[in-house]
């Protein structure tokens, strides 16, 4: 699976806005500094995130956007498919290939296509956050919120 910058981007400024306290909020200047992502195109993304219902902007001074759900409640499949991302199998077979080699390929790869979308929609936020500050301490880092 190739993941566009779009996507990245989307997982990474969930991922921030989880680890802010009480989830946020957070503007997009300050989660694009920290995760070194473009202000205007992350902006663009999060107003994607935003229509699919993953996070809502607050307004004010210490306004910016925040989840609407629990880190362990969002899962990358969702973030992935509101930023535009699509997962899907392509079938190369035809009517006329009937060589059983060419049948269990294809069979494989719809097997591994159906568990890597099954995959991207049991992992959560909460799993990356985890992830995110064991692979920190294992290195000796102080906590920190680039991800």
């Amino acid at each position: 699976m190739k993941l566009t910058a779009k996507g990245h981007y989307g997982v990474k400024a969930l991922l921030d806005l989880s680890l802010q306290p009480k989830y946020g909020p957070a503007s997009v200047r300050e989660i694009a500094k920290r995760q070194d992502i473009s202000a205007a195109y992350l902006e663009k993304i999060l107003m994607e995130i935003r229509r699919a219902g993953l996070v809502k902007s607050v307004r004010g001074s210490l306004g910016g956007y925040k989840l609407t759900r629990e880190p362990k409640q969002i899962t990358l499949g969702e973030i992935l498919e509101a930023v535009g991302e699509t997962i899907t199998y392509l079938p190369h077979l035809t009517g006329e290939q009937l060589q059983v080699e060419d049948w269990v390929t294809d069979c494989l790869w719809r097997r591994l296509y159906q568990k890597l979308k099954e995959s991207l929609y049991k992992i959560t936020l909460a799993d990356l956050y985890y992830d995110a500050r064991s692979w920190q301490a294992s290195l000796g880092e102080e906590t920190n919120f680039i991800v």
